[in-house]
């Protein structure tokens, strides 16, 4: 493994204009800004480069851990994992805040969402430990109680009791789900202040993510728009984006955290893609997902690259089949980044089993693309019919409007010279948003010389591409060996033969 140093962020900022020491998006009057303003004038919090401090956000294992450790004066101990909170967690162990099993120190779960149920006990078990509480009291006016694992009735009963957690409108705790940026502050100050110990913190640690401009990031390159058939710059340069493509997210969480994003960028991308199953267990079946989703866009956000949003429909070949969720998700997403410059929606993956241009992917393009536009005019990308190789189709009924382009998705041992000449003959934008050295399957190959011609081909039309993918799963398309532990960096031995070839052309 490849070592990099990752540093926790704690600033203090100045209050600015009303908002919580310069936090664009932290305003008095909100629920939270009490507590923001405590944690951050006590020296515990920072906002993003941008001034924001993205309340809404989700908190990851290792960030609440770190907080709830400094501010309860841990020392951080030798931890058994190179990440930049392995020392903090490996106290908190130590001392009791949680079990082995809920973080393992090995540190591939760290940069996972916290759950509330767990970030409730880490809470308690840090500051009231002795603390108690009404089992039938609470068990009562828990409206899902029954969906709490049993090994945190404790700790959640003593957190009610104590004033330190409450029910939102409906009386839910949501025990399973995320916990946000200002509600971890809110149990956090609750329960530090009901102690009685909350104290300035001595020596705050400079914030670290992005840690330079990327090359050829965001940085650099700004708001992107589309020109005729090429991706444009905010300067009205030509500019084409290269990374990789995660797996699902639901499957493959931990190759898309920030440790593992980072570690794409420096190797020289400028571009990852995030993929949300629909299906196979995915969003439609499984909406928490979508917390693994919105951490990894934020991640890759701060590592100044370009993130693709991909409402990945595969078995659910139909995009119409789950129209209005995704008219609800992308409006959801589009007003949470709307005014983000990295930030680019694919829309529909691969529309497949026999739907056509005109009669299923167009229409649906044409509602959800009104849903995006109302809050973001950043690109917009669009399957086509046949797993998105069906450009020719599209191009006969191209869809009206700015900033759309046109995704073909190939796979070196299976899509050729064929599939090459139709880019060319289409005379649409087209972004390859997934392909691999593999065969279509993901098996088979690696195919390099032909991967040699895709990417000759691309290079010389300045196409942009996402490579599938980022995980160790047991397919020649994958870009790591089985077992490969990125939470530090990559190194070579980590990368697959098809991954070395991808790395080496970012």
């Amino acid at each position: 493994m490849k070592k990099k140093t990752f540093i926790l962020a704690f600033a203090v900022i100045m209050i600015i204009c009303g908002c919580a020491y310069g936090f664009s998006d932290v305003n008095q009057g909100d629920w939270y800004y009490d507590n923001v303003t405590d944690m951050t004038n006590s020296g515990y919090l920072s906002g993003y480069d941008d001034g924001s401090f993205r309340p809404s956000g989700i908190i990851t294992k290792a960030e609440l851990v770190s907080v709830v450790a400094r501010v309860n004066n841990l020392e951080a101990k030798k931890g058994q994992s190179n990440h930049w909170a392995g020392g903090m967690l490996q106290a908190a162990l130590e001392t009791g805040y949680y079990d082995w099993d809920e973080i393992p120190p090995t540190g591939e779960s760290f940069d996972e969402p916290i759950t509330r149920q767990l970030a409730i006990k880490i809470v308690m078990k840090a500051f009231l430990p002795n603390e108690k509480g009404d089992y039938n009291q609470v068990s009562g006016s828990v409206a899902d109680f029954s969906q709490l694992d049993g090994r945190y009735y404790d700790s959640v009963i003593a957190a009610y009791s104590n004033g330190v957690v409450f029910g939102d409108d409906n009386g839910n705790l949501n025990p399973k789900s995320s916990i946000t940026r200002a509600e971890a502050c809110a149990i956090i100050m609750r329960a530090a202040n009901k102690k009685g110990n909350l104290k300035p913190y001595e020596t705050p640690v400079a914030t670290e993510p992005p840690s330079a401009v990327r090359k050829g990031g965001v940085s650099e390159n700004g708001k992107l728009h589309v020109e005729g058939t090429r991706l444009m710059n905010e300067k009205g340069e030509g500019v084409a984006l290269h990374g990789m493509s995660s797996h699902g997210l639901h499957w493959f969480p931990s190759f898309a955290t920030e440790n593992a994003i980072k570690s794409t960028a420096d190797y020289g991308a400028n571009l990852f893609r995030c993929a949300m199953y629909t299906g196979e267990g995915g969003y439609i079946s499984n909406r928490s997902v979508k917390d693994a989703l919105i951490n990894a866009v934020d991640s890759a956000i701060r590592q100044d690259m370009y993130v693709i949003i991909d409402w990945h429909i595969l078995s659910d070949g139909d995009p119409l089949s789950h129209v209005y969720e995704a008219a609800e998700f992308f409006a959801e997403m589009s007003e949470r980044y709307k005014d983000n410059p990295a930030v680019i929606y694919e829309i529909c993956n691969e529309p497949n089993g026999g739907v056509t241009w005109d009669g299923n992917v167009k229409p649906y393009a044409e509602k959800i693309i009104p849903v995006i536009r109302a809050n973001s005019d950043g690109i917009i990308l669009v399957g086509s019919p046949t797993w998105s190789q069906d450009l020719h189709e599209a191009a006969k009924n191209p869809l009206s409007g700015s900033n759309i382009m046109y995704t073909c998705h190939f796979y070196a041992g299976t899509h050729i010279d064929w599939l090459r000449q139709r880019i060319a003959d289409c005379g649409l934008p087209v972004f390859v948003s997934e392909w691999g050295t593999s065969a279509a399957d993901g098996n088979g190959g690696v195919y390099l010389e032909e991967a040699q011609k895709w990417i000759d081909f691309m290079k010389e039309r300045g196409i942009s591409w996402a490579n599938w993918s980022l995980c160790d799963k047991n397919e020649s398309s994958a870009a790591l060996v089985g077992g490969a532990n990125i939470d530090d960096g990559i190194s070579d031995d980590e990368l697959t033969e098809s991954g070395k070839f991808v790395f080496s052309n970012f």
